[in-house]
Formats: structure tokens, sequence, C-alpha cells
């Protein structure tokens, strides 16, 4: 079963200002269809041709697990974002905003430890907002491709810090693109993905 590439859910410009089509032609355009089409290349070959991209994730190794995490990150991510204009952005209610301020004080102290924590990344990766097995929240920084579903914690809401997802907007000022992200997440999808 060959692994798809989705559709952004809202056009390429709706999260503009914020971020840019062209931003989002060369992430979601360029590198998430090159991650895809490799885990269809590879796939076969390591006897994971009709595996999820779940299980491939979980289950690969090497450059196959390394695209497979990779896309699903990346796939991920896309339905962790909402334009502003449809309500994206704003601070999480309801249960996901008690966990955060529970373990971090309030919304603007986590915001401020995101950031903190992905400026502080040397290299490529993404961020995460998971829910450790326990039920509370935390961050953790992955680099490169790692992904946190072949562990324990449910991932929340990921974000990637690989320079291809802010450099055509903000060069090399990852701290500028992370503070733009909040105007676009979508809460609604992060507080589901609570168990």
């Amino acid at each position: 079963m060959a692994i798809e590439l989705a559709a952004l859910p809202w056009d390429r410009t709706a999260l503009e200002p914020h971020l840019s089509g062209d931003t989002l032609d060369l992430h979601h355009g360029r590198h998430h269809r090159a991650h895809v089409d490799a885990v269809n290349a590879l796939a076969p070959g390591a006897g994971m041709g009709a595996a999820t991209l779940d299980d491939i994730v979980r289950g690969a190794q090497g450059a196959l697990q390394a695209h497979a995490a990779q896309a699903w990150n990346l796939a991920f991510q896309w339905r962790c974002l909402k334009p502003a204009a449809a309500g994206g952005g704003g601070e999480p209610q309801g249960a996901l905003g008690e966990a955060i301020v529970r373990r971090f004080g309030d919304f603007a102290r986590f915001r401020q430890r995101f950031a903190a924590m992905a400026t502080a990344l040397q290299g490529s990766g993404w961020i995460w907002l998971l829910q450790r097995p326990d039920g509370s929240v935390a961050m953790a920084v992955t680099s490169n491709t790692a992904s946190p579903i072949t562990g324990e914690d449910r991932p929340l809401f990921g974000l990637s810090l690989w320079e291809h997802a802010y450099v055509l907007d903000y060069r090399e000022a990852r701290g500028r693109y992370v503070e733009a992200v909040w105007n676009v997440v979508d809460w609604g999808f992060v507080a589901s993905n609570l168990k």
C-alpha cells in the first residue's frame, strides 16, 4: 500500500502573513513530498510495502525509518496549524489549557519555555508538546528525523525546526518563526490529541 501525500488542510497562502505560500510550497510541496516518495521507494524492499506509515516509523530502520518519521511528523504538523482568519491562534482552553497551566504556571511561561527550547537546538529537528503516560504534559526537542511516536509519549503539537520551515520568511531567525506560529496553531486539533 503506497503512502500518499495528503493535501494541505487549507490553501497554500492561508497562513500568511505568518507562513508564506512559498514556504509551504518548499516545505510541503518539495520536502514532504520527497519523504513520501522515498518511503514508497524503500518500503517494498524492506518487506514493508503493505505497512502503514505509523508501522514503518515504529518498525523500520535506517533511511526508510528516517523518511517515514519525517513524513509522519510533517503530516501531523500540518494538522496542528489553522489559518488565523479561521480561528487559529489564541490560547488553548479546557483540559489542554488547564494541563499547560498546571505544568508551566501560565500560557506565557509555556510560550517562553517553548521558544527557548526551540532556539537552543543546534541543527535541525522538531519541538513537541507531549502528553506523558501519566497524563501530564511536557515539551521535548528531537533532533533530525526523530518522532515521538516511537516512544510512550503522545504527541499533541509538533513544529518543524528544520531551516526550510522558516528560512524564506524569517532567514535564520528561528525565534521569529516560532513566535509567528502562535498565530496559526489549531488548539482544537491539539486538544483532540489528549487522552
